[in-house]
């Protein structure tokens, strides 16, 4: 009874405590305490007396402001939600658009350990020219561990001024080295839609991601193999981790029947359909994906194959069935926030799973995190190729 008292006494109010240690130093310690519960705006409002009052260093309100809201979101547990601030914002918008001045990669956050994982690096970036190779994972930017950092720290920091230089440590686990990188910013212009004519008359149309040009780039090559009479298209998504929503929608409806070809489901249960019409690809159709094809390129594969528009040759696909609205807040700042859950027309959420491609095929094994592949050693590529050739007859 008299140490639950004595407890108690100490729960009244603030306390110095004396600490020993080696050397006959002493620390003192403050030690604040509150009981019953608190309202959020009331412990920060605590908090903030705190270290008004004690904090032995010069604050940075600003900075600590905005680490409290990007907590706040990072609290969710959801890698792709993010709070942005407004210094930040108008990086992000530009990523949209396929132009802006980094390193120049496709990446994806480990949701195991935090790193970052290369899909592909952009051809003629930065990255590329100093042999980053897909399947590399970052663990470091300038000595800084990336595991803490949300995906919009991390795409600050390959950012910057052209120009300017920074370091990535990154682990490459097809040879177990760690390895470090210098590299120097430059302006990106990203292509995302790139064509050309294989044997047969077998149209090939390779996609990298779905930006705000990628659905015109897509057009102007798709007419141009039609004008060459193309008997069958090959359209490769690998490595592709997707990007907007309503571009690859676009490109689908191009390719798919009159029907469904997603549909998005939000908290409060509430359907939105996105319907194609009845135009459509006239040829047989093939789509190359992996295990880096992802969230849109996902959404135009789960149409194709459920609506029976073509067949799928490759591996496993990421398993990305998730999609983020843009809120924009009035002091410039922004949240991107997981506000759907999509699902492929015959409804199935193919969110921590992937799609199951028709025919399972492997690369070699020195190709597998290649930049390039040669046609001749492109096993997947050579059995879109044969899959075409058979429908074709």
């Amino acid at each position: 009874m008299e140490k639950k008292d004595f407890a108690k006494g100490f729960l009244s109010g603030i306390i110095a405590v004396a600490l020993c240690v080696t050397g006959g130093k002493s620390i003192s310690i403050a030690q604040g305490f509150v009981t019953g519960n608190m309202s959020v705006d009331t412990k920060i409002k605590t908090i903030q007396r705190y270290i008004d009052n004690y904090y032995v260093e010069e604050a940075d309100k600003k900075d600590m402001e905005e680490m409290m809201y990007a907590g706040l979101v990072a609290g969710l547990g959801d890698p792709y939600t993010s709070y942005i601030p407004a210094d930040s914002l108008q990086n992000f918008m530009d990523d949209a658009t396929g132009e802006f001045v980094g390193i120049g990669i496709e990446y994806t956050k480990d949701p195991v350990d935090g790193n970052i994982i290369v899909a592909a690096p952009i051809e003629d970036s930065p990255a590329q020219k100093a042999g980053i190779r897909p399947n590399d994972k970052i663990i470091k930017i300038n000595g800084e561990n990336i595991s803490p950092m949300d995906t919009q720290e991390i795409q600050n920091k390959f950012k910057g001024k052209e120009g300017t230089k920074v370091t990535v440590t990154l682990f490459r686990a097809s040879t177990g080295e760690t390895l470090e990188i210098e590299l120097t910013r430059a302006q990106i212009e990203t292509t995302t839609v790139k064509g050309k004519m294989l044997e047969n008359d077998i149209a090939y149309i390779k996609i990298t991601s779905f930006k705000e040009k990628t659905y015109d780039q897509f057009m102007k090559i798709y007419k141009d193999m039609k004008k060459q009479n193309m008997k069958g298209l090959v359209i490769d998504l690998r490595n592709n981790l997707g990007g907007l929503v309503n571009v690859v929608s676009d490109i689908t409806d191009e390719l798919v029947p009159e029907g469904t070809l997603v549909y998005t489901i939000d908290k409060q249960g509430n359907r939105e359909d996105t319907v194609s019409d009845k135009n459509c690809v006239e040829v047989p159709l093939v789509l190359l994906v992996n295990e880096y094809s992802a969230s849109s390129s996902e959404i135009m594969a789960g149409a194709v194959q459920d609506m029976g528009a073509g067949k799928l040759v490759g591996t496993q696909t990421f398993g990305k069935g998730l999609v983020q609205g843009l809120y924009f807040l009035r002091d410039g700042s922004a949240l991107k926030i997981t506000i759907q859950k999509y699902y492929t027309p015959k409804g199935v959420c193919i969110h921590g799973v992937g799609i199951t491609p028709d025919y399972k095929v492997e690369l070699p094994e020195e190709y597998q995190y290649s930049v390039s592949i040669p046609e001749e050693k492109d096993t997947q590529l050579q059995k879109a190729v044969d899959v075409l050739k058979q429908e074709i007859k």
